[in-house]
């Protein structure tokens, strides 16, 4: 089974803050940029990144910038060349994309944004509860045969996502498969998940799409 998963914190660093990033010069004209207060949010989930101080590679580009460029991208759908030309290179800006995917930054950041939300809300920061379920979306003709399936159900060839969120509908796991793959079957590796990473989660709701040899599998062991 081709599948991606996405869940959980890596391994936490030292907070930084915006005062520790290169300064931003870029005005801000697009619906996608940072609001200073947002950056202010964000900046300390960011690697600063290396200092001729301390033997790296200098810092060319505002971090702000990249996170911006990636936003855009994100926010319109263009492709990666087709940056407008006030923010950083695209590939400079891609190259901290996969980094950042990679080394679990966007992973900590979302998870500690998550965090907070749920304190402001007067909800203890780790879920308790959560629900799952799944969506099967059409691949375009770029994806490759063996990461897509055919969902007989819904009539779709393409891949499917399936996910787990809290109460309030904040994301906690993704994990995206061919479409062809039951939602039964691509749950044993979904609560795994869950179970890991969200250890204090007791409750999951799903639909009958989860029923049969699942909740047998899913049942603690007997006392």
């Amino acid at each position: 089974m081709d599948f991606y998963l996405v869940a959980g914190a890596g391994a936490s660093t030292a907070p930084a803050s915006a005062v520790h990033h290169l300064p931003t010069e870029r005005p801000r004209r697009y619906p996608s940029d940072t609001s200073d207060v947002e950056w202010q949010i964000m900046a300390e989930y960011i690697p600063v990144g290396g200092t001729t101080t301390k033997g790296g590679r200098p810092v060319c580009y505002p971090r702000r910038d990249i996170v911006d460029a990636i936003r855009y991208v994100d926010r319109t759908g263009c492709q990666w060349p087709a940056l407008p030309a006030d923010f950083p290179p695209w590939h400079t800006v891609y190259y901290y994309f996969r980094k950042w995917s990679r080394d679990g930054t966007l992973t900590r950041m979302h998870d500690g944004l998550r965090t907070r939300l749920r304190l402001a809300e007067g909800r203890t920061a780790d879920p308790t509860a959560a629900a799952a379920d799944s969506q099967s979306v059409r691949a375009a003709e770029t994806v490759a045969r063996t990461s897509r399936g055919y969902d007989a159900g819904k009539n779709v060839n393409g891949r499917k996502r399936h996910i787990v969120v809290d109460t309030t509908g904040l994301l906690l796991v993704v994990l995206v498969t061919a479409a062809s793959v039951q939602d039964r079957d691509a749950a044993r590796l979904l609560l795994w998940t869950v179970r890991a990473c969200f250890p204090s989660i007791r409750k999951l709701w799903c639909d009958g799409g989860y029923s049969g040899h699942l909740v047998t599998w899913a049942k603690p062991p007997s006392a």
